[in-house]
Parts: structure tokens; sequence; C-alpha cells
């Protein structure tokens, strides 16, 4: 089964980290999208929405599943 998985992220961000080392201990590729900068961070939020500022902000098959906790419920329910 092949997942798409994209991880909004800022630099700096302990759960960030925390996410990616996540998905590389179980092997899963994703894409990597850094919002530092203010172009970056209003399409996260035109995607998004303004509400959302916990980072990171993981999304699998276009389904945004939230921060770490959301990532590590969807990962449970995907094994």
């Amino acid at each position: 089964m092949s997942l798409k998985i994209v991880v909004y992220s800022k630099s700096a961000c302990p759960q960030c980290e925390s996410a990616k080392m996540i998905l590389k201990s179980k092997s899963l590729a994703y894409e990597e999208i850094k919002i530092d900068d203010e172009s970056e961070r209003m399409a996260f939020y035109e995607k998004c929405g303004p509400s959302v500022r916990q980072m990171p902000q993981v999304f699998i098959n276009d389904q945004r599943v939230g921060g770490l906790a959301g990532l590590q419920a969807a990962l449970a329910q995907l094994t």
C-alpha cells in the first residue's frame, strides 16, 4: 500500500522532529514542507484554515490527520 504523506513543519519544532522520526522509524517516505516564511504560511492557512496553528500538521493521502498525536493514531489504524 502506497501512502502519500506530507508533513508541514517549522524549524526548531520538537514535535515536528518527533513526527519525522516516527515516519523514518517505520520506513515511510514523506514530503516535508517548511512554513518558516510568510508566503509559505499563507499557502498553508489557505489549505488548512487560519485556526490551525499547531505544528506539525500531517496529511496522509490528502487527508489531514493533525499533529503528532493524530499521526500516531493514524499509523496505529494503518497497521
